[in-house]
């Protein structure tokens, strides 16, 4: 949720209008994760004061008021060495309005703005001390606290560097975020700091660095230490201090030089896809890391050593290309990630199906298969889409892996304190790898000795780097907040994963060499289901105007009901409901009518008669039915008020085709009711907070 970018420029002349297109741009790649507002904060054309410029709804209003201040700006003027801040809101504390937006700002002078991602859940604690020191509040946010209290040590200790100031203040601060800071007492400087909320930052030079790794510098106290609860649980943390103690000044004071000339651009994000079009450089920042830039150099400073800490953070880059996230010829992202999906889930395979020799191979976790043949227990824990592919892969990894398999919603999963042991084995399931509930469920069972594996679409997230191995879904950028192709990518991760369980068998090896060739035909097969498009479009003619849609299905399609509900609910803000069939008679039936739209999911596969019983009730109270059902099953068609037929495959692989028109009918329903298809209201495509 929410988005940071900050842009700094060393020694590289930049008109002041250049920067600001900088930075709106930035904002305009990352409104996908949903905001209500939007700001920047740069310094002031005239005098040592900033300019902060904030707007509520979409970047192009704050595009638009700052061609309207144009002027005063100085656009013209070009900048050697230059910082600016930027923020996308979406509302936690405090409505929507210009004076809770991004930068906030530390008194009317702004001495210190600063942009914040997440949840600070000690705020109160902090602004009553604040208020007590004589600070007056403007906003309604928790980030403003953040603000004032850099600038209360900065007039305690006015001898202080950005970045011990900083670090004294999140010393402070308990809950998940992503800081950056700016300010008029340390121009072009920039500090930022993450715990808990998603941070990088892009390098980008005339000439290749001379190397790829940033040392980690540290403060007085050097002694490597062990973690503890306290380190990783805010719960541990004090409250209600009646002062706030100041840390001991370090005494490391070497930065990293990256250039003899020092010519350089950095670029601070919440997501890379901010940053790809600058440069393929970056660093994925881990908690508690504090960065600051000063003279063109960066530091990555940690307050206290732990044991397991490396001795440096290494630039990755990113293979990611400018390209993947533009719309092509497509009018909205959502539909450009439904029609990539036959190439999305040959990417997943890649290098890993071996068709000719019916083998899987999964690198990622090809050193833990055997701890993992002799676990207890498998864990599936996601939330969301995520979760659904759990239930979708659930019935076919008890069957190759006769292991019990339990599928969790993270958020339920934290609430109950659910009992983890030494012996499981976890499998925590994120598009983003940054979802806050699942990250922290992430934690709980690692604590406990749980083995754990990520299942990500995103390299150097917070569940990708926590986990002691994982699979990599490969999926490519999603940029629509309604899943898609990450959905389908996921499905098939954990398919593999049942495979290479599996590969031993010898009673197994029909079933395994089945689902390997229905996987070959996979990429064809989702080509010939988007060609029902159109079909699709006219069904969502019929459906548009109408309150409620309900999904019928059970056995390897009810994760498909549940997916499709999920997506007409997010995108079209239509009740929709995805019901097992089984249940129909306890309860849900009597919602059946003949104007209720009802869709049914039947497939040939082993509960066919079960879900033909259960569409026989629905037309016999005058229910007209939407059926899918596989191609020229005329018997299934007889009962359907309209029929979308799609190709046949093995069981356990028919829900990603039939996942595909709900995407669709999802999409389709959306445009004709004026709603934004890609940035759903109220909705984020990462939930870093709880």
């Amino acid at each position: 949720m929410c988005g940071i970018f900050a842009y700094l420029n060393f020694l590289t002349p930049k008109k002041r209008g250049e920067i600001l297109k900088t930075l709106v741009n930035g904002l305009k790649r990352l409104e996908y994760r949903g905001y209500d507002s939007a700001g920047v904060a740069i310094d002031s054309a005239c005098s040592k004061d900033m300019a902060l410029i904030k707007k509520t709804g979409k970047v192009a209003l704050l595009e638009e008021e700052i061609e309207n201040r144009s002027k005063e700006l100085d656009m013209d003027r070009i900048e050697d060495i230059h910082c600016g801040i930027a923020h996308t809101r979406w509302a936690t504390h405090g409505v929507p309005s210009e004076v809770n937006s991004h930068p906030q700002r530390s008194d009317y002078a702004h001495s210190f703005v600063v942009v914040h991602n997440g949840i600070i859940t000690n705020y109160k604690e902090v602004k009553v001390f604040l208020q007590n020191k004589g600070y007056k509040f403007e906003s309604d946010t928790d980030t403003e606290i953040i603000a004032k209290l850099i600038h209360h040590f900065y007039e305690q200790h006015p001898n202080y560097s950005f970045r011990e100031l900083v670090e004294n203040v999140v010393q402070q601060l308990e809950g998940a975020f992503a800081l950056c800071f700016k300010s008029k007492h340390f121009p072009g400087e920039c500090v930022a700091t993450r715990r808990g909320s998603p941070l990088l930052v892009g390098i980008k030079t005339k000439t290749r660095l001379a190397t790829d790794h940033i040392p980690i510098l540290y403060g007085k106290d050097d002694d490597p230490q062990t973690p503890t609860d306290a380190d990783t649980n805010s719960e541990h943390r004090p409250h209600g201090r009646a002062d706030y103690p100041v840390l001991p000044r370090s005494e490391s004071t070497s930065e990293f030089e990256p250039l003899e000339d020092k010519q350089v651009e950095y670029f601070f994000a919440s997501d890379a896809s901010a940053i790809i079009e600058h440069t393929n450089r970056v660093i994925y920042f881990e908690d508690d890391d504090v960065a600051a830039i000063k003279n063109g150099a960066l530091s990555i400073h940690r307050l206290r050593r732990l044991y397991d800490d490396p001795h440096s953070r290494e630039i990755h880059t990113l293979k990611m290309e400018l390209q993947q996230i533009m719309k092509g010829n497509y009018d909205y992202f959502m539909q450009k990630e439904i029609f990539e999906q036959p190439e999305s889930v040959i990417n997943t395979m890649r290098g890993r199906v071996n068709f000719e020799t019916k083998t899987v191979t999964l690198g990622g976790i090809k050193d833990y298969i055997p701890e993992i043949k002799r676990c207890r227990r498998l864990m599936l824990i996601g939330c969301g889409t995520s979760y659904h592919s759990a239930i979708a892969t659930r019935q076919l990894l008890e069957e190759l892996t006769e292991l019990p398999v339990m599928v969790e919603l993270a958020s339920d999963f934290l609430d109950r304190t659910t009992p983890v042991f030494r012996d499981d084995v976890c499998f925590f399931i994120s598009q983003s790898g940054e979802t806050a509930d699942t990250l922290m469920a992430l934690r709980y069972c690692k604590q406990r000795g749980a083995l754990i594996i990520g299942i990500t679409n995103t390299v150097g997230s917070s569940i990708c780097r926590e986990s002691h191995c994982g699979v990599h879904i490969n999926a490519g950028p999603e940029i629509g907040v309604a899943s898609t192709k990450a959905y389908t990518s996921q499905f098939i991760s954990l398919v593999m994963f049942a495979l290479v369980m599996s590969e031993d068998r010898l009673s197994l090896a029909g079933r395994r060499e089945e689902i390997i060739e229905g996987l070959k035909n996979l990429q064809q097969q989702i080509r010939a289901v988007l060609q029902l498009d159109d079909k699709v479009k006219e069904l969502a003619q019929d459906l548009y105007n109408k309150k409620s849609l309900l999904i019928m299905g059970r056995g390897f399609n009810f994760a498909t009901c549940l997916e499709g509900a999920l997506k007409v609910k997010e995108l079209t803000y239509m009740h929709s409901e995805g019901i097992m069939a089984g249940e129909l008679k306890h309860g849900p039936l009597a919602l059946v009518d003949e104007d209720m739209p009802v869709m049914m999911i039947i497939m040939r596969d082993p509960v066919y008669t079960k879900c033909v019983n259960a569409l026989q009730q629905v037309t016999a109270r005058q229910g007209r039915p939407v059926i899918i059902c596989e191609e020229n099953d005329d018997e299934t068609k007889a009962y359907g008020h309209r029929c979308l037929e799609i190709p046949r495959t093995v069981d356990c692989l028919q829900g990603i085709l039939t996942v595909i028109p709900m995407q669709l009918l999802s999409f389709h329903i959306a445009v004709l009711r004026g709603c934004n298809v890609d940035c759903p209201r109220n909705l984020a495509k990462s939930v870093t907070v709880e």
